[in-house]
């Protein structure tokens, strides 16, 4: 069934490539299905074209520690919190503050 959805996704993308949902839905699917690298492409894709698409960072940085990369993981909690908090998105502030706060203390 993610198959099919993959496939729907990418054909919405075809008439509308840089449509942030359906990019940052694409990524989703790859997660769901332990795709990490794809998701982990499709959303530096997302951050590349909508910088200030917030939700990405909290996932795309959660992907990241899983590959054990643990200074771009840092980096990507980081740009998100400097994104949240240009956009004044105190939901989006609080969720990456407190992941970063939660990976700084597993590296220890």
């Amino acid at each position: 069934m993610s198959n099919s959805r993959i496939n729907q996704l990418q054909e919405f993308l075809k008439e509308s490539p840089k449509d942030s949902f359906l990019l940052f839905a694409l990524a989703k699917e790859y997660e769901k299905q332990g795709e990490h690298q794809k998701a982990i492409d499709n959303y530096n894709l997302l951050k590349d074209l909508h910088p200030d698409y917030v939700g990405l960072y909290y996932h795309l940085a959660a992907l990241l520690a899983k590959k054990a990369d643990h200074q771009l993981t840092l980096n990507t909690y980081n740009e998100g919190i400097l994104v949240a908090t240009k956009l004044g998105d105190a939901h989006a502030l609080a969720e990456l503050k407190n992941a970063k706060m939660n990976f700084e203390i597993d590296l220890d």
